[in-house]
């Protein structure tokens, strides 16, 4: 066969045109001179029929253009000397497009043509229009037309179109749900399994997809229940309130199998996990939202009087958002970290107001409480406290144990402080906090992080008494570690400086050891298990300190708000910075809504 004409959208579409190639100017001016003939009805030799229309056409172009045509003017076909051919299966619209693209390589396209067009191309076997008309599907995608995009797309087997079309449909659905229900229930099946099983559905409550589902049954059934059960399977019953789950069970036949009896079972059963709930997690109970969403946790615009605001921020959008499911204490430096889809928030100073002789009095007290926020119901419950209380400590995960290492407490009486080396772990099998085997020394202000499922543990302000706010602290550049498959601390290479109140983070095998209060505000080093050596990195411009970081799954690090000293005062800041690992370089991406500092941050799945 010939050479399949090159292409060019009309005006208003993406123009796809390859290099100039030797003879491409000649092949040009072939087709010009083809379509001149056609034009002028010259030389035709066949006339293709399509609803009572005549379209007189070159054999030879057709035959090296289309596989259809080919095959039809073969040496031993009936229609290979016909003069007229009719295609009771096209229609004029599509077959005229068909043509002026065989004969000009320009194919075109709107929403109103687009499935004549593409059932005509498919039909004649045009391959190259059928791609064009999957690129202009995949690049017109929007909320109005997903729907019909992805029926036409698996009609006509376009599997990049309906991957993308049925991309679509979930991250859009809250709006189709409330504006397109009707198109919703259209929308062929392949497409409703793929999205029921997208783990990112923003904006949607899991009940709302079950009545979708059981609508969409009920306009398209009735099924075989291997299909019936291979939709309704993909559904997560484990979000639903357990109060909704009896309702569910009984609103459709559909929902009276066997496995989807079981699958609504075991979701009751995950209601009554209470504390282990965040180990016993499934598909079922897993939230369909993005895993990168950072929740920023406390802190306020002063470091006096911290607040209870939770924000959520959306690395993607830049967009910052306020839970409306506030602290359930008011905490200053408490530690917080996610597990299996549940906030846990650990200890702090519980700041208090009252009022004595008519003056605002507040107290501080150290907290040895923790509670745990689940987003799939926007609700708080307080688990097993720790064994100790516990502020300015530092806590990490290690296959879904919590660990709490260090830190102190003020006694509210004497307004002392005392240090501890203590080290404990939250068993959340047995909802239980246990001892485990103490630092080497007592250690509050240290940062911790997790490689290799083993414990690191620098810098901080060591020292066995107690001390008043008054008296000076001096920071550690020590480094320790702690292999949990034993039950000793080793020394690893100091820092290159002594830190206090910095951060951890590991990316790409290493260990971050960023910015802090004591030394210099700007310094970065990295740590390198291996050699068991630290390295200086580029130090940021202008450093703060109590500020929020979180490590991304890319392995960059995002920095938000602190204080900074600024002519001789600490100012709160508003930047969002994150820092580029692999490349070492740091850059401001947002701002906070407002001044912040003291929050900490984790990531965890929320509901949009």
């Amino acid at each position: 066969m010939g050479d399949t004409p090159s292409w060019k959208r009309r005006k208003g579409q993406q123009t796809n045109s390859k290099p100039t190639e030797p003879g491409s100017s000649h092949r040009t001016g072939l087709l010009s001179g083809f379509q001149r003939l056609r034009s002028q009805r010259k030389m035709c030799d066949v006339v293709l029929q399509a609803g009572g229309i005549s379209f007189p056409c070159h054999r030879a172009l057709l035959a090296s253009s289309s596989d259809y045509f080919w095959a039809l003017f073969g040496e031993t076909t009936a229609e290979r000397l016909a003069g007229s051919i009719s295609l009771p299966a096209l229609t004029p619209e599509g077959l005229d497009a068909i043509l002026d693209f065989l004969y000009s390589g320009w194919l075109s396209i709107s929403p109103s043509t687009l499935p004549v067009v593409l059932e005509t191309g498919r039909y004649l076997q045009v391959e190259t229009a059928v791609a064009i008309c999957e690129r202009y599907m995949t690049d017109g995608l929007n909320a109005k037309n997903c729907c019909d995009y992805a029926n036409l797309a698996e009609r006509h087997a376009l599997s990049n179109a309906l991957e993308a079309a049925n991309q679509t449909i979930a991250m859009e659905m809250g709006s189709l749900i409330q504006e397109s229900r009707d198109e919703l229930l259209t929308l062929n099946i392949e497409s409703l399994l793929a999205v029921l099983d997208a783990d990112e559905i923003p904006s949607v409550k899991e009940v709302e997809l079950i009545k979708l589902v059981l609508d969409w049954l009920d306009d398209n059934g009735p099924l075989p229940l291997l299909k019936s059960n291979l939709l309704l399977s993909r559904l997560r019953f484990g979000l639903v309130p357990p109060s909704d789950l009896t309702n569910i069970s009984h609103a459709h036949r559909a929902m009276a199998t066997p496995l989807i009896r079981s699958q609504l079972t075991r979701a009751s059963e995950y209601h009554r996990l209470g504390s282990t709930q965040p180990i016993r997690q499934s598909r079922q109970t897993t939230l369909r939202a993005s895993p990168n969403c950072v929740l920023l946790v406390g802190g306020g615009s002063s470091t006096d009087w911290p607040e209870k605001q939770v924000m959520a921020f959306d690395p993607k959008r830049k967009r910052f958002s306020s839970l409306t499911c506030v602290l359930p204490l008011r905490l200053r430096n408490p530690c917080v970290c996610s597990v299996g889809g549940f906030l846990f928030v650990i200890g702090g100073d519980e700041v208090k107001e009252g009022d004595e002789d008519e003056k605002r009095l507040v107290t501080v007290a150290t907290s040895n409480q923790v509670w745990r926020y689940d987003p799939r119901f926007s609700c708080w419950e307080q688990v097993e406290s720790m064994l100790d209380r516990r502020a300015q400590f530092t806590c990490c995960v290690v296959e879904d144990v919590i660990y709490a290492l260090g830190g102190r407490h003020t006694r509210p009486d004497t307004n002392t402080h005392a240090s501890v080396a203590s080290v404990e772990f939250y068993d959340i099998a047995t909802g239980a906090w246990r001892k485990g085997p103490p630092m080497p020394q007592t250690l509050y202000g240290h940062a911790s992080a997790v490689l290799d499922n083993s414990i690191y543990v620098s810098g901080g302000v060591p020292g066995n008494y107690s001390y008043t706010q008054d008296e000076s602290r001096e920071s550690s550049r020590e480094v320790f570690f702690w292999d949990l498959k034993g039950r000793v601390w080793e020394k690893r290479a100091s820092m290159s400086i002594a830190r206090f109140s910095h951060r951890l983070a590991t990316a790409h095998g290493y260990i971050y050891a960023l910015l802090g209060m004591y030394e210099p505000f700007c310094d970065i080093e990295r740590y390198h298990p291996q050699s068991d050596h630290w390295m200086r990195l580029k130090p940021l411009l202008t450093g703060s300190f109590n500020y929020g970081m979180v490590s991304m799954s890319s392995g960059n690090l995002l920095v938000f708000g602190g204080r900074r000293w600024s002519n001789g005062q600490e100012v709160v800041v508003k930047s969002v910075l994150e820092y580029d690992t692999k490349n070492d370089c740091w850059r401001e991406i947002c701002q906070l809504p407002r001044p912040l500092t003291g929050t900490e941050c984790t990531l965890l799945p929320l509901p949009d």
